[in-house]
C-alpha cells in the first residue's frame, strides 16, 4: 500500500507543476484517499496500537496549535524565517531527536536527500567537507551543496529527452 500513497503523491507533484489545477484537486483527492484508507486499516490493529482517521486530524491540529504561537498564542516573529526556526525549535523540543538528521525520509529519492542532509547540516551550522571525488554520485552531492537541484536538472534533462523520442516516435 505504501507504494500507491507515494504514486498518488507524485501524482499531485506533476499536477503542480504543470499548473493543471483542475488535476491538482482529483490528485490531492487521490492522496486524502490514501490517508483514508490507510486510517481504515489501522483500526484493525491489534488492542492498544489501532487509530483512525480522527485520530490523524486530531494529531494533525494539535500539532498546528503548539507549534504556530505566532497564530496561536502570543509570539511575534518579524518574518518568516524567525517563524521557521520558532517551529523548527518547537519540533525539536517535542522529538527529542539526538542528530539533526534524525526524522529524515531516508527511502525518497536520492537527490531529494541529498539536499536535505546537507540543508539539515548548514542550518545546524555543521562545516563537513563534501567528498573531492569524480564519482557521478559525489559530483550531484557537490552540485546540491552550491545550492543547484540536480533532481530538478535530471528531470528537465528526461523530459526534454522524452520531448525528442516522441518527436521520433511521430517522424517515425
Amino acid at each position: 500500500m505504501a507504494r500507491f500513497l507515494l504514486e498518488e503523491a507524485y501524482e499531485a507533484h506533476d499536477a503542480i507543476v504543470a499548473e493543471d489545477y483542475p488535476a491538482l484537486r482529483e490528485e490531492l483527492g487521490d492522496v486524502l484517499l490514501q490517508v483514508v484508507l490507510h486510517a481504515r486499516l489501522a483500526q484493525q490493529l491489534p488492542d492498544g496500537h489501532a487509530w483512525n482517521i480522527d485520530d490523524v486530524a486530531g494529531d494533525l491540529v494539535d500539532k498546528l496549535i503548539r507549534r504556530n504561537p505566532h497564530v496561536f498564542a502570543d509570539a511575534q516573529p518579524h518574518d518568516v524565517d524567525e517563524i521557521t526556526e520558532q517551529w523548527e525549535r518547537i519540533k525539536a523540543q517535542e522529538k527529542s531527536r539526538d542528530s539533526v538528521l534524525d526524522g529524515i525520509a531516508w527511502a525518497q529519492p536520492a537527490l531529494a536527500l541529498a539536499h536535505k542532509v546537507i540543508s539539515r547540516a548548514r542550518r545546524a551550522g555543521l562545516e563537513v567537507p563534501l567528498p573531492a571525488g569524480e564519482a557521478l554520485g559525489e559530483t550531484l552531492l557537490r552540485a546540491a551543496a552550491h545550492g543547484e537541484d540536480p533532481e530538478g536538472a535530471l528531470r528537465r534533462a528526461v523530459r526534454a529527452y522524452a520531448q525528442e523520442v516522441r518527436a521520433a516516435e511521430r517522424d517515425r
